[in-house]
């Protein structure tokens, strides 16, 4: 039997939401690849961890299923291609697509240089786009595909980075449409302000004030709702931009 397969960009540190996908996958009996960038970080996001993606690689192979960690430089427009191929060599065809990659770094309106423009829209945007084309394209027929994005509807402050998520949105309920004919279903999740390391003292203090729940969000929370998405269960769900922030956004 074969098991299903799962592509995960935007895994670099263990300490993520995209690492929590990627274990929960694997926790699930997905044999998954995933994505990490070796560049020295940036905006507001902590450095990666040299040793974190072997780590990552070798918690889910723990659970009985395969994993590879493939380091990926998205401003490189052959970057999706080559992802595809190198999957397709050592596990197999891709059934699930989690884009959880991001550039950021924080700017204004007045701040913001074209350079970090371009760069928020080549990583953010183009790459996504391609990564989405790329899935459908090697999809085998009569399987069904899963797409699952992580959005954000940050935008004062922090210009760039809240554009190209909003670009990015467009792009995926444009793949739901589309790409409906062929089995693909193709969402988006607003997982708001989760605590991945980035937040200081203040801001959680700030931010679960915020929360009905009491809580700040966790990178499993996230995790919890894109397994569902890439289950059985979720096929009937696409084109959805669904807000899962613990009620973040009602404050």
């Amino acid at each position: 039997m074969t098991n299903k397969i799962a592509l995960v960009t935007g895994v670099g540190r263990r300490q993520s939401i995209g690492s929590a996908i990627t274990l929960a996958l694997s926790r699930e009996g997905w044999d998954v690849a995933f994505t990490y960038w070796e560049g020295t970080g940036g905006g507001t996001k902590p450095k990666t961890d040299a040793g974190d993606p072997i780590r990552l690689r070798d918690a889910c192979r723990a659970h009985g299923y395969r994993a590879i960690a493939i380091p990926a430089d998205l401003m490189d427009e052959s970057a999706s291609a080559v992802l595809y191929d190198t999957v397709h060599s050592e596990l197999g065809a891709v059934s699930g697509l989690v884009l959880s990659h991001a550039a950021i770094k924080p700017a204004s309106i007045l701040t913001t240089e074209v350079e970090s423009m371009n760069l928020h829209m080549a990583v953010n945007v183009r790459a996504s786009w391609q990564l989405i084309a790329d899935f459908a394209r090697q999809l085998p027929g009569g399987t069904p595909g899963q797409i699952v994005a992580l959005t954000s509807d940050h935008t004062a402050g922090n210009l760039p980075y809240g554009a190209s998520k909003g670009a990015l949105d467009r792009v995926v309920l444009a793949a739901a449409q589309e790409l409906g004919s062929r089995g693909v279903t193709a969402n988006l999740i607003n997982p708001g302000p989760v605590d991945t390391g980035w937040m200081t003292s203040e801001d959680r203090r700030e931010i679960t004030a915020r929360q009905p729940t009491g809580r700040l969000g966790t990178p499993e929370d996230a995790a919890n709702l894109v397994s569902f998405l890439l289950s059985p269960k979720g096929r009937w769900i696409t084109g959805q931009l669904i807000v899962s922030d613990g009620g973040y956004a009602l404050g």
